[in-house]
């Protein structure tokens, strides 16, 4: 058994016995490659009221490389105007690239998104959002975003 799939019950099924933070729910968690997750921010912010979806893929290294994590973009679901989301869902954010550490899960990896959400003071998109959207590629983790901008 990969060490990928050992980690994924082990998360699984800490999720089923534990339960989630406030505001974090898992909608699916059908195979150890795709998971589905609702974020929430909670109490008076930009979001309030509103609920998105988190798409996570895992490749056979997880937890040693990240997953690739975007939020889902469908007839139910938009990705949250931020200046760190791109319309297409893709995430710019550095625990999701070059500060990911195996000793992140799939529930701080919401809940780090959460508060990213939680301490946004304005809602817009990226400034190059649409030059990116027509050029990104499909998976995320290919993209080589610069991180340089904490204090959204």
């Amino acid at each position: 058994m990969a060490v990928s799939t050992r980690r994924l019950q082990k998360e699984l099924k800490d999720i089923q016995t534990q339960g989630t933070p406030v505001g974090i729910k898992l909608l699916s968690a059908d195979d150890f490659q795709t998971w589905f997750l609702s974020i929430e921010v909670l109490g008076e912010t930009q979001y309030e009221g509103e609920v998105f979806a988190l798409k996570f893929r895992f490749d056979s290294s997880y937890p040693i490389s990240s997953p690739a994590v975007q939020f889902v973009v469908d007839e139910k679901f938009q990705a949250p105007v931020h200046p760190h989301v791109y319309s297409n869902g893709h995430i710019c954010a550095s625990i999701l690239g070059n500060e990911w550490s195996p000793v992140l899960s799939v529930i701080a990896v919401c809940v780090t998104l959460q508060s990213m959400l939680a301490s946004c003071k304005k809602k817009e998109r990226p400034p190059d959002n649409d030059r990116y959207v027509s050029h990104a590629p499909e998976n995320p983790k290919k993209t080589q975003f610069l991180y340089h901008d904490d204090d959204v």
